[in-house]
C-alpha cells in the first residue's frame, strides 16, 4: 500500500518532491522519484510484500521502457508471476510490482482484467510516449487526475495535484450542489472544476495530449454461470456450500503480508464474518482490533469482546473518551482534501490509529451490506413499495410525525420517520439518495444565497444518478439498487472514508466481501436469497448459523457513530458557532446565512435533530478554511 504522485508536461525535482510530500502517510517506509523527458512519477511506500529494497518505485522493465507507479495489492500475483516465468520472464524480488509490469508487457492493457486486488497505477511506456493510468474494479483505491493546458497530473489524493504550480483552484459549484444532497462528491466529478477520479473498473490513456478512458469490468448480475445454474435450480444447499468456499478464498488470499494483519471487529455480522474465516485460515490467533465508548448507547464493544471470545482470537480493545473524538474535528480537513460528511470518519480513524500500534495490515467488513442488502432503507424500500397504493400515506406519517417528541438520541423513531418521509415521494431513482443524504432540493434553495441558486440553476444534484440509471433501467428493482450502492455511497463515502481514516495512520485495510470474483457470484444470485420479507441479509445470516454467536447473527445493523447531537449542543457548540457565523459564511459566498442560523437555532432550542444538517455544514466549512479561502 502506498501512494502515487506524477505528471507529464511541465515540472521538476521540487515540484515532484512537493506532490510527493503531501502523501507521506500514505507511505512512511520509503520514497521514490523519476524524472525522464517530461515524464515525473513520485512514489510513497508502505512495505507489505516484499520489504527489501526490490519493492522500491518507481520501477521500470528491464529495458526501461516501461516505467510505473504503484498504490495497492494484487493478492493473485503469485499465480500470474508462475505464468510469466513459464513465459520467460525473471524477476528480481518478490513483489506483486514487478508482476504488473511484466504482465504489462506480455498483454498490455488486456492484463488489467488478470489482476485480483485493489489497485490504482501509472505506467509510462516511453517508446510510444503513452502514460496509463488504471483503477481497480471496485474503486477501493483513489486515483485522482486533471489535464492543464499542456500539463497531465494525477495523484493518489486530490492535494497531491494541488502542489503543481500550474493547477488553478476553481470551485465546481455543480459538485457543491451534490455534497450537500448526497454528503460526497461522486465519481468522476471532484469539488474542482477540471479534475477528475478516475472511475473504477478503467484505465485512461494519454498520448499526444489525447485522453481516452476504457472500461475493461462493470457491476454485473450474470457474470458467475454457476451462480446463475444455481438460482433457477433453486439449490439452496450447493449455495450456501460455494458461498461458503468463495467468501473463505476472499478472506485467504487477504491474509498474504510480510508485515503484521488483524481484523477490524465491531461485533457486527460483517466484520464477525471475516474474523471467522480469517481465525479459521491462520495458524496463530489472529488478531482483532474493537473502540469502545463511555456513552453506552454507541459502545459495541461488548459484541466484539463476544465474538471474540467465541472464536479465540488474540483481541484488543481500547475504551475511548469523548475528548479524543472532538480533538480530531478540526483536523478532518487536513486528512480529508475533499468533503465528506460521514462522522464516522472519526471513530474509523480512531480505531485505525489503535490497530495500527500493533499491525500494518487490517481486513475490514465493507461491503457486505451493499452485496447482502444489509441497510434499513432496503427495509424502507420495502415498506415504500406497500405504501405507494395508499395515497394517504404521506399524510399519516406527517400526523404521527407531530405527536412524536424531538430526541437527540441515536436513530431515535421521529429521526427514522423523518428520513423515511424526505424520500418517500422522491423518483425512484432518487429514492435511497434522499434518504441516505441531507439537504433536499426546496432545503438548498434555502441554503444557497441568490446568486449560488442562479449559478446552480441548471443542476439537480442527482446528475451521477441519472447516468447511472442509463445503465440499470432494465434491472430488477433490487439489482439496481446493488449497483447504485456499490457505485454511490460504498464507493465515493464508505471506502474514502476508510481509505483516508486508515492511509492518515499508515494502516493497510483490505475488504474481502470486495473481491470482485465473490462480488460476481454474489451478485449473480437471485435477489429472493438476500432479502426475506423485511429480514435482511438473509444468505449471509443463514451462511454463518454455528459458526457466530446467534445473538451476533440476529443483531440489526448499528452503524459506527458518535453522540453528534448532543455534542453540538454542548462541547461542540463554539466551533460549530465559529465556523457557521455569518462572517466565515460570507468567503465563499455561496449560504445564506439567516437560514443557517436557523437550522442552529432549531438544533440548540431542540425543535429538531438537525445534527445532518449542521455537519455537512461543518465538514464544508472547515474543508473551505483549509484548501479554499
Amino acid at each position: 500500500m502506498c501512494g502515487i504522485a506524477g505528471f507529464v508536461g511541465a515540472g521538476d525535482r521540487s515540484v515532484l518532491e512537493k506532490m510527493t510530500t503531501t502523501i507521506k502517510h500514505r507511505g512512511p517506509d520509503d520514497v521514490g522519484f523519476l524524472l525522464r523527458e517530461n515524464v515525473g512519477f513520485g512514489h510513497r511506500r508502505l512495505s507489505i510484500i516484499d520489504l527489501s529494497p526490490t519493492g522500491h518505485q518507481p520501477m521500470g522493465s528491464a529495458d526501461g521502457r516501461i516505467q510505473m507507479v504503484f498504490n495497492g495489492e494484487i493478492y493473485n500475483f503469485l499465480e500470474l508471476k508462475k505464468d510469466l516465468i513459464a513465459k520467460g520472464y525473471a524477476f528480481r524480488g518478490g513483489s506483486d510490482s514487478e508482476v504488473i509490469i511484466a504482465l504489462y508487457q506480455e498483454y498490455g492493457t488486456e492484463s488489467f482484467c488478470r489482476l485480483n486486488g485493489m489497485f490504482a497505477i501509472a505506467l509510462y511506456d516511453f517508446k510510444d510516449r503513452e502514460l496509463v493510468l488504471v483503477r481497480d474494479r471496485l474503486g477501493k483505491k483513489p486515483l485522482y487526475y486533471s489535464q492543464i493546458g499542456g500539463v497531465f497530473l494525477f495523484g493518489s489524493e486530490l492535494k497531491v495535484l494541488l502542489e503543481h504550480p500550474a493547477f488553478v483552484k476553481k470551485l465546481n459549484l455543480a459538485a457543491v450542489n451534490t455534497y450537500f444532497a448526497c454528503d460526497y462528491i461522486p465519481t468522476p466529478a471532484t469539488i474542482f472544476e477540471g479534475v477528475f477520479k478516475l472511475e473504477p473498473g478503467t484505465y485512461l490513456s494519454l498520448k499526444s495530449g489525447h485522453i481516452q478512458k476504457y472500461k475493461f469490468w462493470d457491476i454485473s448480475f450474470d457474470a458467475d454461470p454457476e451462480a446463475v445454474r444455481l438460482s433457477k435450480e433453486g439449490k439452496v444447499n450447493e449455495i450456501f456450500s460455494a458461498l461458503d468456499a468463495r467468501l473463505e478464498s476472499a478472506v485467504h488470499k487477504r491474509l498474504m503480508a510480510d508485515v503484521p494483519l488483524g481484523v477490524f471487529l465491531s461485533g457486527g455480522i460483517d466484520s464477525s464474518t471475516v474474523a471467522y474465516y480469517a481465525q479459521k485460515n491462520s495458524v496463530q490467533k489472529i488478531k482483532t482490533f474493537c473502540i469502545g465508548f463511555k456513552d453506552q448507547s454507541y459502545d459495541e464493544s461488548s459484541y466484539a469482546r463476544q465474538v471474540a471470545k467465541f472464536l479465540g482470537t488474540e483481541h484488543h480493545e481500547a475504551i475511548l473518551e469523548p475528548k479524543e473524538c472532538l480533538e480530531l474535528i478540526p483536523r478532518l480537513a487536513d486528512l480529508s482534501d475533499e468533503p465528506v460528511a460521514d462522522y464516522s470518519f472519526i471513530p474509523t480513524y480512531l480505531l485505525s490509529r489503535f490497530t495500527r500500534q500493533h499491525v500494518t495490515v487490517a481486513l475490514g467488513g465493507d461491503g457486505g451490506d451493499e452485496l447482502f442488502f444489509g441497510y434499513g432503507t432496503i427495509v424502507a424500500e420495502r415498506i415504500a413499495q406497500a405504501v405507494r397504493f395508499f395515497p394517504v400515506a404521506t399524510d399519516i406519517g406527517l400526523m404521527l410525525l407531530g405527536m412524536l417528541p424531538v430526541s437527540h438520541a441515536r436513530f431515535n423513531t421521529r429521526f427514522k420517520l423523518e428520513r423515511f418521509l424526505a424520500g418517500l415521494n422522491s423518483p425512484k431513482l432518487y429514492r435511497h439518495q434522499a434518504w441516505l443524504g441531507t439537504f433536499d432540493a426546496s432545503e438548498r434553495n434555502k441554503l444557497f444565497t441568490r446568486q449560488a441558486q442562479q449559478q446552480l440553476a441548471s443542476t439537480n444534484g442527482y446528475t451521477h444518478l441519472d447516468n447511472y440509471g442509463i445503465t440499470t433501467k432494465n434491472f430488477h428493482r433490487f439489482n439496481e439498487l446493488i449497483y447504485l450502492y456499490l457505485r454511490t455511497y460504498l464507493m465515493d463515502q464508505v471506502l474514502v472514508k476508510v481509505d483516508r481514516a486508515s492511509m492518515a495512520n499508515s494502516l493497510e485495510v483490505r475488504a474481502p466481501f470486495l473481491d470482485y470474483e465473490f462480488v460476481d457470484f454474489v451478485n449473480s444470485l437471485s435477489y429472493t436469497y438476500k432479502i426475506k420479507g423485511l429480514q435482511t441479509k438473509w444468505l449471509l445470516r443463514k451462511l454463518m448459523h454455528g459458526k457466530l454467536p446467534p445473538e451476533i447473527i440476529r443483531r440489526p445493523k448499528a452503524g459506527f457513530g458518535i453522540p453528534l447531537s448532543d455534542w453540538l449542543s454542548a462541547e461542540l457548540k463554539p466551533l460549530m458557532l465559529e465556523l457557521l457565523a455569518p462572517e466565515n459564511l460570507r468567503p465563499t459566498g455561496l449560504f445564506n446565512p439567516d437560514y443557517t442560523q436557523g437550522i442552529i437555532a432549531q438544533h440548540l432550542e431542540r425543535r429538531k435533530d438537525c445534527r445532518k444538517e449542521l455537519w455537512n455544514l461543518i465538514t464544508f466549512q472547515l474543508w473551505a478554511k483549509k484548501w479554499l479561502i
